[in-house]
Order: structure tokens, then C-alpha cells, then sequence
């Protein structure tokens, strides 16, 4: 009978379940996502060329139990107050102690495990298809990547599970503890805001001294080394906490005091809704500022490395690809090349003891070196005049005008009338420069390819071209740029779950306040303002102080990018328009809830 009643009491809320279900099934994907990478060690060793990749892995392992933690306290904190009137409610009939304690873990559990199941058949979906989309984008070999991994999956469902248990045993334990009335008015009673100004200072006083340590600690990484890395992970998660839960309260209570503002519209309603349960935003709102900062920062830092690649191989050959004496293949996979900015020909002639080129040629259209000189790649022209000089230096970068065949011969530039009298065979030469290398990646492999099989090219010392270096470069970073765009994915789907479901977790407690308003002549346009400057400020906050953890944490990768600050606007930017959308996502389905569409302005 009380397991009837328990379903019935699910069933009349079940889109307050579906809400719980969602986030703790993207939490759940999310671990298993993280995990899949964090404890496969082969992939983490041949992936990247930083030996302290697999223990800034451990403490990102360390981060995410806290946060996700935080999220299932959280989550079964809420899953309680939903249910506890219905539990008091079975007492009042006459339901065991013993028996309810039962329902509990039945339902807690079931929930975790239910959660942790489907999440882990998300987590994977989601990760082959960001895996596969991310290696098809960056053309990272991701060595021993894979999809289902028997580590990662016990780690999900032996962390969830031992957290549910344990949460379903804390939950019976405070409810069979707690009064009755207690149980039946929890809902309607507010955590109110500590109103001690000492405490409150103190409080902001830590907050300050502990993110001054890990911003420092950041800047310090080279010193440092690994105590840099978990001082600065204590630090900003315990600074991070003690600033949400110093400046929240005593910002409502500034705003509250000032009459002018608080008499504005309904930004008294607006403030006091904040403020009803002001100690569950200033725990969710620090796990999100901390999800926002991963977030950004692993999709900033992914950015970075790939903008590394291209940037790495430019200085090593100014041609995007050679070709000599193409054949029709190569001159048809050629065609595809796309942006292309420069393309120049030039006539060789190959005689028993030489290869020539046509000084006239080259002095109408110079060779193109990059050359390593005092400290600094420099981009040189080379002539007939200075062929000489350079060419012991540029050597590399000559390997591609000449096959294996000319191995023996010496490349040479002689006069116009020294070229025409020469006996030998003639071929031309085409030098290819793009836009974009990585958006011609597969068309320039196919030329490589076809070049090296027409001229019997056994490996990249004979083939001096851009391609055998981009690929050495890219096969060195790329695995950190997928790393990085893999855990900013990840991370991001968890931030918008978590900050969505505490928002709409609330919802239906506050349907009966916008009722209440409305009933007494409220226009639903004032209604839909405090909506959205009340959520606005519960996106703002964490977006901000993530933002500035982002811009401190990007000095632990000066060694690894040469400009770990170039370019934010194109990463923060697109993160920046996601964050919007779920912030226009979430105050829709909120005013969906709390406002009545039926009742007219």
C-alpha cells in the first residue's frame, strides 16, 4: 500500500522528477565522460607531450568528485522536500518508522542507480560522437581513445552508487528524526539570511585572501610544479564558496535597505525571492562558477592548442605544398585546394649531375624561406643572388624541390642562357599557399600522398614538405586540443544542467507567490522583469567570477602556448552566446511554471 502511495505521490510530480532525473543523468554522463579520459593512462601518455598531463588529470578527477558531490547532496536535498510532506503524511496514517525508512532507500536508489544507468549509456553516445566529430576536425590520431571503458564505467556507477546509498541513509535517519509539523510546513519555511555583519566580513576577508593564494599559486606553476596545481584547487573552490556566500547576502541586504531601489517594480519581490533560500544558491552557485571556469577555460586552452599547430608549422616552410611534375591525380586533387593566396611555377632542369633553376625566374619570383636567425624566425626571399648564402641554412626546406632521385645532384641557379643551353629533362615545379592549412588538410595529404608514391618517397626526411611537419606537430597537440574541446563539451553540459535545475527545481514552490500576485492585479509583463533580472543575476554571478578564474588560470600554460591570451574573444565569445541560450532556455521554462498564461494583462 505505501509503495502505491509512493508512485501516486511521484506521478503528481512528475515534472519536478523529470527536472531531478535530467540533471542527475547529464551528471552522471558528464563523470563518465571525464573519467573515460582521465583513467586511461595509454591514451593520456601517447596524447600528450606534457608528463604532468595524468596528475593535473587526478586532481581534475579530485574537482569533479567535489563538484558532482555538491550536485547529488543537492539533488537528493531537493528530492526530500519533495517528498517529505508525503512521508509525514504516511506517519499521520500510521506508517512504521522502519517502513518509511525502507521507501526511502527503495526511492533514493533507485533514482541514483536509474540516473547513473542511463547517463553512462549517454555519457557514451556522447562521447563517440564528440570523440569522432573532434578527431575528424583536428586530425589527432587519438591514440587508444575509446568509447566503453571498463574503468571509467566502474568509477560511475561505484561513485553513485555509494553516494545514493549513503544519502538514502542520511535521509531516513533526518526524517525519521525530524518533527512532524516540521515535515509538513518544510517547504514554506525560508533560510534566511545571516544577517551578522562580522561574519559576513570575515567571511569576504577569506574569500579574498584564498583566491589571491591559487591566482598566485597559477603564476607560480613553473616553481611550484605539482603544489601549485593543488593549492590552487583548494584554495579557489574554498574562496570561490566563501565570496558567493559573503557578497550574495550582503548585496540583497544593501539592495533591500536602499529604499529607492527596493520600491522600483517589484524588486522588493525580486530581492526577497533570492533571498528565500539564499543558502542553497550560494553552495550551487559556487559548484557552477567553478563548472563555468572549467568550462571555458578547457575550451579556451583547446582553442589555443590548435592555434598552436598551424602557427608552429608556418615557421617551419613558408609553402603550404610542392609539387614536381604532378600527374594528373595530383593535379586534380590540386583543383580542391581551397583560399588559396599564392601559387607560383617554376621550370627545373635535371641534367646527370645537377638540378637547375632559371636565375630569371627567380628573380621575377623569389623562393620563400623561414629561417631561424638571432632568436627569431624570419621570412626570407631567395634569388639568384643570395641562393648561396641560404642555401645551407634553407636545406630543409629545399628537400622539396628536389625527388629522391636527386639525391646526388646538386641544386643550382644559373643565368637564362645557361638554362636554355643545358641538356636534360624539364620539369615544372608548383608551389601551393593557403588560407587556411587545416581547412585543405585532407586535399593537401592526398597530393603528399600521391607525390610520394609517384617519386618513391620512403619518409619525411625526403620529403621536406609542410605536410610531414604539420602532421609531427599536430600529432603532438592535437591530443591536448581534443582534450580540451572534449572536457569544454563536457563541462558545459553540466554547467547549464546544474544551474537549470536548481532554478526550475524551485519553480513550483514559487508558482503560488506569481499566483498570488497576479490574482491581486500584477501585470504578467512586471512578473516576466523580476523573472528575468532574478535569474539574470543567478547566471551573471558565477559567469563572472569564472570568467576571472579563467583569466588567471590561462597563466599555467605560458610554457606549453606561446600566447596563452591571444584571441580570447573568439572562445569567450561563443561561450559567452551558449551561456545566453540557456539562460533565454531557462527563464522560459520557469515563466512556463510560475506564470499563468490564461490570465490577461
Amino acid at each position: 500500500m505505501l509503495r502505491k502511495l509512493a508512485l501516486g505521490g511521484i506521478r503528481s510530480r512528475f515534472r519536478d522528477y523529470a527536472v531531478l532525473f535530467s540533471g542527475l543523468v547529464i551528471a552522471s554522463a558528464v563523470f563518465y565522460m571525464f573519467m573515460a579520459l582521465a583513467t586511461n593512462d595509454a591514451f593520456l601518455k601517447s596524447n600528450s607531450p606534457v608528463s604532468m598531463t595524468s596528475f593535473i588529470f587526478g586532481f581534475g578527477e579530485v574537482l569533479l568528485v567535489i563538484i558532482t558531490m555538491v550536485y547529488i547532496v543537492y539533488a537528493n536535498t531537493f528530492l526530500m522536500s519533495m517528498r517529505q510532506r508525503d512521508y509525514a503524511m504516511f506517519m499521520m496514517l500510521g506508517a512504521k518508522g522502519r517502513k518509511i525508512a525502507q521507501l526511502i532507500f527503495i526511492e533514493t536508489v533507485s533514482v541514483g542507480l536509474l540516473a547513473a544507468v542511463v547517463g553512462v549509456v549517454i555519457g557514451m553516445g556522447l562521447t563517440g560522437l564528440a570523440g569522432n566529430l573532434l578527431i575528424s576536425m583536428l586530425h589527432a590520431p587519438a591514440t587508444h581513445f575509446s568509447v566503453f571503458w571498463a574503468p571509467a564505467l566502474l568509477w560511475t556507477f561505484g561513485f553513485f552508487l555509494a553516494m545514493f546509498v549513503l544519502a538514502a541513509i542520511v535521509n531516513a535517519i533526518r526524517l525519521l528524526k525530524t518533527p512532524m509539523l516540521d515535515l509538513l510546513h518544510a517547504a514554506t519555511t525560508p533560510n534566511r539570511i545571516q544577517q551578522k555583519k562580522t561574519v559576513l566580513f570575515i567571511q569576504a576577508v577569506l574569500a579574498v585572501i584564498l583566491l589571491a593564494i591559487g591566482y598566485w599559486a597559477m603564476t607560480q606553476l613553473a616553481k611550484l610544479q605539482m603544489m601549485a596545481i593543488g593549492v590552487a584547487l583548494v584554495t579557489i573552490v574554498l574562496g570561490t564558496y566563501f565570496l558567493f556566500n559573503s557578497l550574495l547576502v550582503w548585496l540583497i541586504g544593501l539592495l533591500k535597505r536602499n529604499q529607492r531601489f527596493a520600491a522600483r517594480g517589484l524588486h522588493t519581490f525580486t530581492l526577497s525571492q533570492l533571498s528565500f533560500r539564499i543558502r542553497d544558491y550560494t553552495k550551487i552557485l559556487s559548484v557552477v562558477a567553478m563548472l563555468f571556469a572549467l568550462a571555458l577555460g578547457a575550451l579556451t586552452v583547446g582553442l589555443g592548442f590548435q592555434r598552436e599547430i598551424p602557427e608552429m608549422a608556418r615557421h617551419q616552410n613558408a609553402y603550404d605544398v610542392v609539387t614536381i611534375a604532378a600527374s594528373a591525380k595530383t593535379q586534380k586533387a590540386a583543383k580542391q585546394l581551397t583560399g588559396v593566396t599564392a601559387k607560383t611555377a617554376y621550370t627545373q632542369k635535371v641534367t646527370a649531375k645537377a638540378v637547375y633553376f632559371d636565375a630569371d625566374q627567380l628573380k621575377a619570383q623569389p623562393l620563400q624561406f623561414e629561417l631561424f636567425d638571432q632568436g627569431k624566425w624570419q621570412h626570407v626571399t631567395v634569388t639568384a643572388k643570395n641562393f648561396a648564402r641560404y642555401a645551407e641554412d634553407g636545406d630543409s626546406q629545399l628537400l622539396q624541390f628536389r625527388i629522391p632521385a636527386d639525391n646526388a645532384r646538386r641544386l643550382q641557379v644559373v643565368s637564362h642562357a645557361a638554362f636554355i643551353a643545358a641538356s636534360g629533362q624539364t620539369r615544372q615545379v608548383m608551389t601551393y599557399q593557403v588560407r587556411n592549412f587545416a581547412a585543405n588538410y585532407d586535399t593537401i595529404e592526398t597530393m603528399v600522398t600521391q607525390q610520394n608514391r609517384q617519386f618513391g618517397v620512403k619518409s619525411s626526411d625526403q620529403s621536406g614538405q609542410k605536410f610531414t611537419v604539420y602532421a609531427l606537430i599536430n600529432s603532438l597537440y592535437s591530443g591536448l586540443a581534443f582534450m580540451g574541446f572534449f572536457l569544454g563539451i563536457a563541462f558545459l553540459a553540466m554547467l547549464a544542467s546544474t544551474l537549470m535545475f536548481k532554478i526550475l527545481s524551485g519553480a513550483s514552490f514559487d508558482a503560488s507567490r506569481y499566483t498570488m500576485l497576479q490574482k491581486i492585479g500584477v501585470r504578467p509583463s512586471l512578473l516576466r522583469r523580476s523573472v528575468r533580472q532574478e535569474i539574470g543575476a543567478l547566471f551573471l554571478f558565477p559567469g563572472v567570477l569564472g570568467i576571472t578564474h579563467v583569466l588567471f588560470g590561462l597563466n599555467m600554460f605560458k610554457g606549453l602556448l606561446q600566447q596563452p591570451y591571444g584571441n580570447l574573444l573568439l572562445p569567450f565569445g561563443i561561450f559567452i552566446v551558449l551561456y545566453a541560450v540557456y539562460y533565454a532556455l531557462t527563464v522560459w521554462l520557469y515563466e512556463s511554471i510560475v506564470i499563468k498564461r490564461d490570465r490577461h494583462e
